[in-house]
């Protein structure tokens, strides 16, 4: 399994989106309307960098996370923070800062800091705007992302069950009677150039692909008002398939997102791989300390997460699933199920002193690395071990995800 922490911080800096080697149109075409920005125009960036390596067993750390904020923030105060990237940063003269170029060279700038540690740079994931990030690997591949969203009805159903068995496995979201989500959907597009002279897909062709999709669905009813959702389950697994079906024809897209909430999704992956997430939150206390060090290395090391009589967070937890889907129902998992075992996992944690009240931080620090570690095997227990992934936010900007390194 793969162990990564991730550090989010933020800088604001303006660009436009601009090849001096392209027509006016052309332009447009691959950028849309910003690109008449003569001057720049701005973003404030949310930038996440994400190292692994091997935790030590001493301190619980595979990284100090303290220590990845110091050292970033000295590269991005240099060089992107309040600057026009155009003129400032000489990447970005021969080729245009799109959210994929940035993440790119955000990686290789950050990625020399962390030489003389046993822990190492491999993403680095960069929010330009609430619809628009990208993901740059340490392999080389660039991921551009985007969000779109339609509110829309459906009754949750599989055409190829019975009424009785349509109602044992869906509960009331089977009524006839409908109910409606806001969704939102993710298209994530893939890339292993480089360097990326234009966007991984121009913004006209983005745009008439989603303008077409919100057509199709925002505002109607799944089940009666979409033909190509007729004789098709009406689940949010079969749902994000349909989605990538629909983009794949016009687009050559990597996977496919889809919220109906904003604590669970869906998603579907090229080669027929099927997903299912699901967020929830635990409440308890902790306090930052390694029997084996002294007081003042203590100190040191975890500064005022050390404090003798501990404090608390509300920890958010992203459990990912995967698994056989079955078409006949819709269904890669069972939501109650999925809901109700997260939930077990979570209980015997809820509103407890982790150091003081469980067993498993009884002889090691309750770090994020040893916390997520430690929820693996209970999550993997009652999810029927079809755990592919794991979350756990300490805080918005100090995240610790367990993964296996092939879903």
């Amino acid at each position: 399994m793969l162990l990564t922490v991730s550090k989010r911080l933020e800088f604001s800096a303006s660009r436009r989106l601009f090849s001096a080697a392209w027509t006016e149109a052309e332009n447009r075409a691959a950028f849309g309307a910003e690109t008449a920005a003569r001057y720049g125009t701005g973003r404030n960036y949310v930038a996440f960098f994400v190292l692994s390596g091997a935790v030590d067993p001493a301190n619980g750390m595979l990284v100090n996370i303290s220590e990845i904020k110091r050292r970033v923030e000295e590269v991005l105060h240099a060089n992107f923070d309040h600057k026009f990237l155009n003129e400032d940063h000489p990447a970005f003269r021969e080729q245009p800062p799109t959210a994929e170029n940035i993440a790119r060279q955000l990686f290789t700038e950050v990625t020399p800091l962390f030489g003389d540690l046993g822990a190492g740079l491999v993403a680095c994931h960069l929010q330009e705007a609430p619809e628009r990030s990208a993901t740059c690997y340490g392999d080389g591949i660039a991921e551009g992302h985007h969000w779109f969203e339609f509110s829309a009805a459906r009754q949750t159903m599989s055409p190829h069950l019975s009424a009785q068995e349509n109602d044992e496995l869906f509960g009331v979201a089977a009524s006839s009677h409908g109910h409606g989500h806001h969704y939102r959907a993710r298209l994530t597009f893939r890339d292993a150039s480089p360097e990326l002279a234009q966007p991984l897909i121009a913004q006209r062709d983005l745009a008439r692909v989603v303008q077409t999709l919100r057509a199709e669905f925002d505002h109607k009813n799944l089940n009666r008002e979409v033909p190509g959702l007729t004789n098709r389950p009406i689940t949010t697994e079969s749902l994000a398939q349909y989605l990538y079906e629909r983009v794949a024809a016009e687009l050559p897209i990597n996977r496919v997102r889809l919220h109906e909430r904003e604590d669970f999704f869906a998603e579907y992956w090229t080669g027929d791989k099927y997903f299912l997430g699901l967020q929830r939150a635990f409440s308890a206390a902790h306090r930052l300390h390694a029997g084996e060090l002294s007081d003042a290395t203590n100190l040191a090391l975890y500064g005022k997460c050390n404090n003798f009589l501990g404090h608390g967070h509300r920890y958010l937890t992203e459990a990912m699933i995967s698994g056989e889907y079955d078409a006949r129902s819709g269904t890669l998992y069972n939501f109650v199920h999925l809901l109700d075992g997260v939930e077990a996992a979570l209980r015997p944690w809820r509103d407890k002193h982790l150091d003081r009240e469980t067993d498993e931080f009884r002889t090691k620090p309750s770090t994020g690395e040893n916390i997520v570690r430690a929820l693996w095997p209970k999550f993997a227990e009652q999810l029927n071990h079809q755990l592919v992934r794991l979350r756990l936010w300490e805080t918005p900007n100090n995240r610790f995800t367990l993964r296996l390194t092939s879903p």
